[in-house]
């Protein structure tokens, strides 16, 4: 209070000469007189401002005594003395058009300065241009600010509550506006709301071309809901894409493609494949590698077909795409998976699958080395379940030039007609003997063709299809036409196959006399010829023989199989020959078989049917 008492008693030296005041008397009352009523005025011109939302808060509004900072020279509350200095960001906004205002928003994008952004575009719209007018930004400027908020977290209720903002500034958003909201929405995994702003654009559209959505637009929606799980709903939106002839994103496909095959959706999977297919813009798409491999062996753990054929196909596109680039890229497909593939190709009756995975697999081996045995065998049964016989024995044909040399032992179980070539033989019989004569007489010819293709495997696959149909007579003429007609060896399994036909039609006698001969001239019996010598002598209801055929075969090196030694206890039990049975079962301890009971068998055949049960 000393300061003031001091400017109080000091007030004389402030006084000027000569002053002189307007009056000494005391104040006096007065009073306005009204104005007469004049007519209706004319209206204002219209608002300069109209179309900005920030209008009320221009540069005529004061900031709040907040935005002084907290080392400002002057203290905010000093009254007349308070002054309002504005933040850098509103000083730069004030100094910006839009052109300049875009590219301070490009170099800040760069550095990811998203708070920077939405900051500057707030302010820059509080702000005048140089006519004097609010600054209004086009939808390029909109659509920066939008993902400004995107990138920082805004919810997409927030986005879109910003989205209807642009009508303030007469603004209609266009495809990227509402993509960066869709973006939102599959970040917050909203599928309802994606698919609503998917048919608001596809309404707006119709009059605001720009505003229809695109392939992005799209694959946000396709996204969201295959994070959910949804995929009908994703299949709905893919249609959508390609009738809009818009071409479905690589990353959109593959994720359709993987959670269809994850989710065991395979007919799902192959359906999207089919749709991509038939569109001219999307017959590029391609499966990653590994999952090519996955899908393949998904789809045939559950023979599928058509899936497998799509995932060799996309694999054959990678082998073809790496050994065109620079430097080449030599992508293989396993031959184990191919072989399932003509596996699975048979099983289904697929032809165009056997073709397409001979393909892969020629291609995967580059000339280099024959394709495995397994896979001739493969072939070979694909074609023959498709009832394909010249292909079958063409593969045949291939199969001999490739692996015919073999070892010796390896190579008479390769050409086994009851092994591996049995596939083959059933195909021979489908038909019964005209199918059988249809073969023979196709061999004979080729056998006088140029170059000539004889092939002793082809003529035992004829003579175990007669013993199959119990054709004795035509199993006998075509083993004798192995040497007369074609000029060729009878081998082991021919003589094995005319051992079946006299066997199977209890000739066991006859069997005998063909297992000595051959013995005789210096063939070596397999444990193929043993076993159906002992399935000759249990026809004829021979235990005893059978054994004694077992006896040979320990003394020629081989092993009894569980299963012969099963079928010589039945037929002792059945014959009532005791002794056999012991034998059988000292056989079973010598070899270590275990050969278990057959208390079901016992219970069929020890059945008494009477008239009680009637």
């Amino acid at each position: 209070m000393a300061p003031i008492a001091i400017f109080a008693k000091s007030r004389a030296c402030f006084r000027l000469k000569n002053f002189k005041s307007i009056s000494t008397f005391v104040h006096l009352h007065q009073e306005a007189e009204l104005a007469e009523p004049h007519g209706a005025a004319p209206p204002l011109p219209p608002n300069p401002a109209t179309g900005s939302p920030r209008y009320n808060e221009n540069w005529r509004s004061p900031l709040p005594a907040s935005s002084a900072g907290d080392g400002a020279l002057i203290p905010v509350g000093l009254g007349v003395f308070q002054h309002t200095y504005g933040s850098p960001m509103q000083t730069l906004s004030q100094s910006l058009d839009a052109e300049s205002l875009m590219n301070q928003f490009a170099s800040w994008t760069t550095t990811q300065r998203w708070e920077d952004v939405k900051q500057l575009f707030e302010f820059w719209t509080r702000s005048l241009d140089k006519n004097g007018k609010l600054n209004k930004p086009d939808v390029n400027l909109y659509n920066q600010y939008l993902r400004a908020n995107l990138m920082i977290g805004a919810t997409s209720g927030e986005l879109l509550h910003l989205l209807t903002q642009m009508e303030d500034f007469l603004i209609v958003p266009n495809t990227a506006s509402y993509n960066i909201v869709l973006k939102a929405m599959r970040r917050d995994g909203e599928t309802i709301a994606a698919g609503k702003l998917i048919e608001r654009m596809l309404e707006i559209g119709k009059e605001h071309k720009e505003s229809l959505p695109d392939h992005e637009s799209y694959d946000q929606v396709i996204f969201v809901h295959i994070s959910r799980g949804q995929i009908d709903a994703a299949l709905k939106y893919i249609d959508l894409t390609l009738k809009s002839g818009c071409m479905l994103s690589l990353n959109a496909f593959v994720d359709c493609v993987r959670h269809c095959v994850n989710n065991s959706r395979l007919d799902t999977a192959v359906s999207i494949i089919e749709r991509c297919k038939k569109n001219d813009q999307n017959k590029s798409l391609c499966l990653p590698w590994r999952l090519c491999n996955h899908m393949a062996d998904v789809a045939m753990e559950s023979d599928n077909s058509e899936l497998t054929f799509y995932a060799l196909e996309f694999m054959a596109k990678w082998i073809a795409q790496g050994e065109n680039a620079g430097p080449p890229v030599f992508f293989s497909a396993n031959e184990g998976l191919v072989i399932s593939a003509l596996g699975t190709a048979g099983r289904t009756y697929n032809s165009g699958l056997v073709d397409g995975s001979w393909a892969v697999l020629k291609r995967s081996l580059r000339q280099k080395k024959a394709p495995s045995p397994e896979a001739y065998l493969a072939k070979i049964y694909a074609h023959a379940n498709l009832g394909n016989l010249p292909k079958a024995f063409s593969t045949l044909h291939e199969f001999e030039k490739a692996h015919g040399h073999s070892n010796h032992e390896i190579g008479q179980d390769l050409f086994s007609p009851f092994y591996s070539l049995n596939p083959l033989v059933v195909a021979c019989t489908k038909n019964g003997f005209t199918t059988l004569d249809s073969v023979y007489y196709q061999l004979e010819n080729l056998s006088r063709g140029d170059p000539p293709y004889k092939s002793v495997a082809a003529l035992n696959c004829v003579i175990v299809g007669c013993a199959n149909i119990w054709d004795v007579e035509r199993a006998y003429q075509t083993f004798n036409a192995i040497d007369t007609t074609f000029g060729l060896i009878p081998d082991v399994h021919s003589y094995n196959g005319l051992i079946c036909a006299f066997g199977k039609l209890g000739k066991s006698d006859e069997a005998v006399k063909v297992f000595e001969h051959f013995v005789g001239i210096g063939l070596k019996p397999d444990l193929t010829t043993y076993s159906l010598l002992v399935d000759a002598h249990l026809v004829k209801r021979d235990p005893r023989a059978a054994l004694s055929v077992i006896d040979e075969m320990a003394i020629a090196g081989y092993e009894p199989s569980k299963e012969m030694l099963k079928k010589i206890r039945r037929r002792c039990v059945r014959e009532m020959d005791y002794d056999s049975d012991q034998k059988v079962g000292s056989l079973a301890r010598d070899f270590k078989i275990r050969m278990g009971r057959e208390n079901r068998r016992d219970i069929l055949f020890n059945l008494e049917y009477s008239a009680d049960y009637a």
